[in-house]
């Protein structure tokens, strides 16, 4: 008697076991479900909000390049490697479909006055964004990027305005500057400075530009 009494009990026992893991197998799937749900949601979210973000920084740059006003740096940056310092090469023709005053440093990262530079170069570079690009080469890793240019000593500098003609100084800024012609035209082509330069004479340039601070 004793023995079937206690083998139903058991079998309930069982089953109510089995409903009981199967109830929380089910509970668990449908926590992991919504988890997954409210993650995919928060990523779509993020994605449309970053591609929002860059199209409109994207478009903010333009038009700020277009009307010749200045660019957030990072956008500027982040849209357009000319607007880096260092490059390999010099493609004026680019350079200039922006109709900003450009200054090219030709140097070197391991000569002496180059070095003293560098700083002054990085600064300029960040500061002026959207409003003058200044650009960086190393003619000793990249020689020929100084084919198309008077570079006799290094470091040198070429400045050329925005529409493209050679700068030429309207008054006396305390820094020396050569003059390049065409052998054939006579036609001034470069203006040039050999050697250093500091920040503040470099913001002198670029204000005798018509660039504001």
């Amino acid at each position: 008697m004793t023995e079937n009494k206690t083998k139903p009990n058991a079998d309930a026992a069982e089953e109510t076991v089995v409903a009981e893991t199967k109830s929380n197998r089910k509970s668990l799937i449908l926590k992991v479900l919504i988890l997954a749900v409210v993650l995919v949601a928060i990523a779509a979210m993020w994605f449309a909000k970053n591609a929002s973000d860059t199209k409109a920084d994207a478009g903010q740059a333009a038009e700020a390049l277009e009307t010749g006003g200045s660019a957030d740096t990072a956008s500027v940056e982040s849209q357009n490697a000319d607007f880096a310092l260092e490059a390999e090469a010099i493609d004026l023709a680019a350079l200039l479909s922006y109709k900003l005053p450009i200054i090219i440093d030709f140097g070197a990262d391991s000569c002496v006055p180059c070095k003293m530079m560098a700083p002054v170069l990085v600064s300029m570079n960040a500061a002026y964004q959207g409003r003058a690009i200044i650009k960086f080469v190393d003619v000793w890793k990249h020689s020929g990027a100084a084919n198309d240019f008077p570079v006799q000593v290094i470091p040198t500098q070429v400045f050329i305005n925005a529409d493209g003609t050679p700068y030429v100084p309207s008054k006396d800024l305390g820094v020396e500057f050569g003059f390049y012609s065409n052998k054939d035209t006579q036609e001034h082509v470069f203006t040039v400075h050999q050697g250093g330069l500091t920040e503040e004479q470099m913001e002198a340039i670029l204000a005798d530009m018509g660039v504001s601070k």
